[in-house]
């Protein structure tokens, strides 16, 4: 019997006990709240879109890997728009973006987007002369996720 009251006393007293941080040993809610903390971090970084483009004309854009503090999650994304004059517009924008989201950016390059809906095509040419060139073939397989159903070409042509 009394090893039946302890244990219908531990039940009630565990959910108060793991709140205090007591109760599994010192090493099991540091750990707990360091996998929480990856779930979140692994999260924001899926949350982020990989293609962000305007919709038609020409326009810079720039290839950034976006990764976790830490380094241990990336991806590649591609942001372009028109309304920045310079690629590192681009760039500023989306590091003070991600910086809320507590992921890093590092620009891979940049260069310019011919952007057709109606006839649903993409071109990815040209390069930054802040940034460099971006690996083109890397933002066309990008792109294709994105728009499925357009023919996407890139050159290193700088027009």
């Amino acid at each position: 019997m009394p090893a039946l009251a302890s244990l219908r006393l531990w039940r009630t007293a565990r959910p108060t006990l793991r709140r205090l941080g007591l109760g599994l040993g010192l090493g099991a809610f540091p750990r707990r709240r360091q996998q929480q903390q990856q779930r979140r971090d692994m999260a924001a970084l899926a949350g982020v879109a990989d293609v962000e483009i305007d919709p038609d004309g020409v326009f810079k854009y720039i290839l950034v890997k976006l990764s976790r503090r830490d380094g241990s999650e990336h991806k590649d994304i591609v942001r372009g728009t028109k309304n920045a004059e310079y690629h590192n517009h681009i760039f500023e924008k989306l590091t003070s973006e991600m910086e809320k989201l507590e992921l890093d950016c590092k620009c891979l390059g940049g260069g310019k987007i011919d952007h057709n809906s109606k006839q649903k095509k993409i071109r990815v040419f040209g390069l930054s002369t802040g940034f460099g060139k971006a690996d083109h073939s890397i933002s066309v397989e990008k792109l294709k996720t994105v728009y499925k159903d357009y023919e996407i070409t890139w050159s290193d042509e700088t027009k």
